[in-house]
């Protein structure tokens, strides 16, 4: 039933423009392809719909298939597995990490206001992170191989936080946020700004703090992991270890961030799963305040070959979509821009009823029966954890492709009117006592009135039961994370004799840098120990910089090896595509060269 009023509902929101000249026609054949799905199952309606769409683009319609879907969760509501955890313990401990998150960056800023940090950011991401944290996110300990995850810098904080609550950081680490260098006058340790293990190398596995560097790395680690499986260097089970990404929709707008898309799509990475905090506001404003960003990153993901997974509603909405009989919601979605969906979320419950509701008579009447109160908790995909399970559970399950999960969450959720949907909530790193107060009571937090005004941290009980969930639930799953492990065994490095005798033999022609390099680097690849471990990464200049004979010797990478014949097949020099080829051609992309 609920497929059924999905489709109907999903037909009248998309055709705004076109007029529908038969609609009983229209009618007949929707309702026939509910017959196919409900009889004969998804599969089969997907087969024939593929059918079609080959016919249409095969004939003189000039059609082609929508990139962008209704404004609505892409799982169904009877799709959703059940939720494996303690939801309220969950939502408890993800209230925890955002008020300590909240206390490091605005106590700092109390004491030195030109420290700067971020608020607002891991407000809104938080709820992501946590269902992460306690369902999927793998650590390093266990016979599984651990997961690698790229965090969105601004998050930081909340990373910070999780951490503390861990036991992994002391409140003194706390209190050195953004301060290392004092920290190292007193003997302690500080916490860098962003993502970044150079500054704490057991700590952040990746740098991500340069907006645009964390998406195109993880694509191309996650393409490096599937290399070293071809090549027999790691495991089938290693190179299917999951690379996560949680990233921002503002920093999708950096070209690093889309430009390796396609890689990821091409060399079919399933192993990849991206999450963009949807909140629809960069630091100076709403990402696409005239447009919705999240159509434009569906459809962009979508040209590139990914699967898509949108989480918009939260479960408060499904009672709402369900009493819709009419399509009216998913209507008013299409109408409505990113910049006023960020005034609905800067407003109240009672102003939510009149601007949005308050539209059509039918809009009205799925709220009648909801308080001011109601209204205004009716929460966004992103701040659901059954929804959010939902789409990372369906992603850890889809082969084939890398997976972009996309979360319609609100900036600063929780902070109020000191910061919930503003324009300055990015850059916000303090909160009055009232808002701190009202900040303690939306989400029921163990504090006084005068403990909220000083920030005080919620230091973690050993013996609590939401200590005991998160350590238990960390130890199901391997152990903490982020953490960085070195683990590298050395190898014995062949004498230079053997090597690169010419260059220290007083007689001998003379010859450039460039073609000692290139004798060095084929002496090197053909050494049985180090050989192997060598990777030439080349952007496209090989033939230029004298490597081609490389081509035949170690093979140039390819998922699928090399189905056609080589133009030059019959040369010394001939290129040769291999499974387990050594070289990494990266093509015209010195990016893409620097992020292998």
């Amino acid at each position: 039933m609920q497929k059924r009023q999905f489709l109907a509902s999903s037909a009248k929101a998309s055709d705004q423009t076109a007029h529908d000249a038969d609609p009983v026609e229209t009618r007949e054949w929707l309702e026939a392809l509910q017959s196919l799905i409900e009889h004969q199952g998804p599969a089969r309606a997907r087969f024939v719909l593929d059918r079609l769409a080959e016919a249409a683009l095969a004939g003189p319609l000039h059609w082609r298939a929508p990139r962008i879907s209704p404004y609505a969760n892409t799982i169904a509501q009877d799709e959703q597995p059940v939720y494996p955890g303690d939801l309220s313990m969950e939502e408890r401990l993800a209230s925890t990490m955002r008020w300590n998150a909240l206390a490091m960056v605005a106590k700092a800023n109390a004491a030195d206001a030109e420290l700067g940090g971020h608020i607002a950011s891991y407000a809104s991401a938080a709820d992501l992170f946590e269902v992460g944290f306690n369902h999927f996110f793998r650590g390093p300990e266990g016979d599984a191989p651990a997961d690698l995850l790229y965090v969105q810098p601004h998050s930081a904080p909340g990373i910070y936080a999780r951490a503390f609550y861990e036991g992994r950081l002391s409140a003194q680490d706390l209190a050195h946020f953004r301060r290392e260098l004092s920290a190292l006058r007193q003997g302690a340790r500080g916490l860098s700004s962003y993502p970044h293990p150079w500054l704490m190398p057991d700590f952040w596995q990746f740098p991500t703090g340069s907006m645009g560097i964390g998406p195109i790395s993880a694509i191309y680690q996650a393409r490096f992991l599937r290399y070293l499986q071809h090549r027999g260097l790691l495991s089938a089970e290693h190179g299917q270890r999951k690379i996560w990404g949680v990233f921002g929709d503002g920093e999708m707008d950096e070209p690093e961030s889309m430009s390796a898309l396609t890689l990821a799509a091409r060399e079919r990475l399933d192993n990849l799963i991206f999450v963009i905090n949807c909140n629809l506001q960069r630091l100076d404003g709403p990402v696409r305040g005239n447009g919705r960003i999240i159509d434009e990153l569906e459809s962009l993901f979508t040209g590139a070959g990914w699967k898509v997974i949108k989480v918009i509603w939260g479960s408060d909405w499904d009672a709402l979509f369900a009493k819709d009989k009419g399509g009216e919601l998913l209507k008013a979605f299409a109408q409505t821009v990113d910049g006023q969906f960020q005034t609905y979320a800067a407003k109240d419950g009672a102003f939510n009823r009149r601007a949005f509701f308050g539209q059509h008579p039918a809009l009205a009447d799925l709220v009648a029966d909801l308080s001011d109160a109601q209204v205004d908790r009716l929460r966004r995909g992103g701040h659901d954890m059954v929804k959010i399970h939902a789409a990372y559970w369906h992603a850890m399950r889809h082969q084939g492709q890398p997976v972009v999960i996309l979360a319609h969450t609100k900036k600063g959720f929780g902070m109020g009117q000191a910061g919930q949907g503003k324009m300055t909530t990015h850059s916000q790193k303090k909160m009055d006592e009232e808002a701190l107060i009202g900040f303690r009571d939306r989400f029921r937090l163990p504090l006084s009135d005068d403990e909220a005004r000083a920030l005080r941290l919620i230091e973690p009980d050993p013996d609590s039961p939401e200590v005991r969930y998160l350590r238990e639930r960390r130890k199901a799953l391997g152990g903490a994370l982020p953490a960085r492990r070195l683990e590298s065994k050395p190898l014995d490095v062949p004498a230079m004799s053997q090597w690169a005798g010419f260059a220290i033999n007083e007689v001998g022609r003379e010859m450039s840098n460039t073609l000692a390099f290139v004798r060095m680097l084929g002496n090197l690849l053909k050494d049985p120990k180090i050989g192997p471990r060598i990777v030439p990464i080349v952007a496209d200049e090989a033939r230029t910089f004298g490597m081609a004979s490389l081509f035949r010797q170690v093979g140039i990478y390819s998922s699928v090896g090399q189905r056609y014949e080589p133009e030059d097949i019959g040369s010394v020099l001939h290129y040769r595509e291999a499974l387990d080829g050594q070289i990494l051609e990266e093509g015209i992309s010195e990016a893409g060269a620097m992020a292998s």
